[in-house]
């Protein structure tokens, strides 16, 4: 479980990275281009914690990074072609996938052992807090207001299951 849980949330850092990657090129010189900044140095504490904590329990990343490598850009520029509108509801779709999943490990790790995985549910709700933040902010900045909003947030959060379900397991 303590594996797959690594695995995924390394990979999910990963891709959150890409994401910001891709979005800052299309959109870095506008007016969006510092929050988008700020957002993505969170994502890259983030995954500096998760590649320290792979390293210390000698876990292996997702043999998939090289895909999440390109998704990730390409869903972050792409969506930021649309406008800074759409690249909020990227935003907003892709951190709240991610803080339901930290939601859900948090809730199998304090039924296995709290006490043996306190770190471990420290940094997960630190960074869920921090997703949260990213999610809200993706919403004050008229993510809701570009046509399709659901349709493009419901698209991405589909993606975003299936590289969680994917990155546990390869």
């Amino acid at each position: 479980m303590l594996d797959r849980i690594l695995r995924v949330d390394h990979a999910g850092e990963y891709g959150a990275n890409r994401i910001y990657a891709g979005q800052m090129a299309v959109l870095g010189r506008t007016r969006i281009g510092p929050l988008i900044q700020e957002m993505w140095d969170q994502e890259k504490k983030h995954l500096a914690k998760f590649n320290e904590i792979l390293a210390e329990s000698r876990v292996r990343p997702t043999a998939l990074l090289p895909l999440w490598n390109i998704a990730g850009f390409a869903l972050g520029a792409s969506t930021a072609l649309l406008g800074k509108e759409c690249a909020m509801a990227c935003t907003v779709a892709v951190e709240e996938s991610i803080s339901e999943h930290y939601n859900s490990q948090i809730r199998a790790l304090m039924e296995k052992d709290p006490e043996r995985y306190t770190e471990l549910l420290h940094v997960i709700k630190e960074f869920r807090d921090d997703e949260m933040e990213h999610h809200d902010t993706g919403l004050e900045h008229e993510a809701e207001t570009v046509p399709g909003y659901w349709l493009i947030k419901n698209a991405i959060q589909l993606g975003c299951k299936v590289a969680i379900y994917a990155s546990e397991r390869v």
